[in-house]
């Protein structure tokens, strides 16, 4: 397959020429109920902690994967989580255009990842010894949630034009839950926590980016649109004001 002839420009060069496309940000038009699947999965985590068949449920898992796999170990967990982001990606680069243009979809990456990690935080709060009991960091689980965060990220740019796109982001996201299950490293209810925070993290991103964006946005009398964005250069955080000319 043959890369597109635009491929050789630069990220400074891609961030230009998006700002000079139209804009591809909308206000979502998701109805509330979407985030029912979400909550719910939270909800089961939360409760692990107070209703206790739900609590055998995770020692019924740990039970059956000491017994199939007793040794193992692996860490492909580490990158099935970012995969089905890193897709978004790569579908864009061969062609296959997604909802937002480059430093849209970007930006809304950075917010769900920002929302997930203060979820995140409610690690110390649950204090929960992880099944191999090397902490007490269990619930919930990070990876699962950066896998779902990537899962919805993908679904939400793809899947308007395959739901095959959503199937596959979050059969890949399902692995990574398992696969940390196997390890050892979390309980079944803190992947499944961890799946509800990180689709409520990128769809929390989708909802708020429209908004933070026109707040950072202005048009002057010409109609030329300005705009104060997040950089990263040289190993520093900061801002970057750019101007359409």
């Amino acid at each position: 397959m043959a890369l597109p002839a635009d491929t050789g420009l630069t990220l400074s060069d891609t961030v230009r020429k998006d700002i000079k496309s139209a804009d591809t940000v909308r206000f979502p038009s998701e109805k509330v109920g979407s985030i029912i699947p979400g909550v719910a999965l939270v909800a089961y985590g939360g409760l692990s902690f107070v209703v206790h068949p739900i609590r055998r449920i995770d020692y019924y898992f740990k039970d059956r994967i000491n017994a199939s796999a007793p040794h193992y170990n692996s860490k492909i967990d580490d990158y099935t989580q970012l995969a089905p982001g890193a897709a978004v990606y790569i579908l864009n680069l061969f062609g296959d255009e997604g909802k937002h243009r480059f430093w849209d979809r970007t930006a809304l990456a950075a917010l769900s990842g920002g929302i997930l990690t203060l979820a995140d935080g409610t690690k110390y709060l649950g204090h929960r010894d992880r099944p191999v009991g090397t902490d007490p960091l269990s619930f919930p689980s990070g990876h699962t949630g950066a896998a779902f965060v990537a899962a919805e990220f993908l679904s939400q740019e793809y899947s308007w034009k395959s739901p095959w796109y959503g199937i596959a982001a979050y059969t890949c996201a399902s692995a990574t839950a398992v696969m940390r299950m196997y390890n050892r490293a979390h309980w079944f209810s803190d992947c499944v926590a961890g799946a509800g925070f990180g689709i409520l993290s990128t769809k929390a991103a989708y909802w708020l980016y429209p908004h933070i964006k026109r707040a950072l946005s202005h048009k002057d009398k010409h109609g030329r649109m300005s705009m104060l964005m997040p950089n990263f250069q040289d190993g520093a955080p900061g801002f970057a004001f750019t101007m359409q000319l």
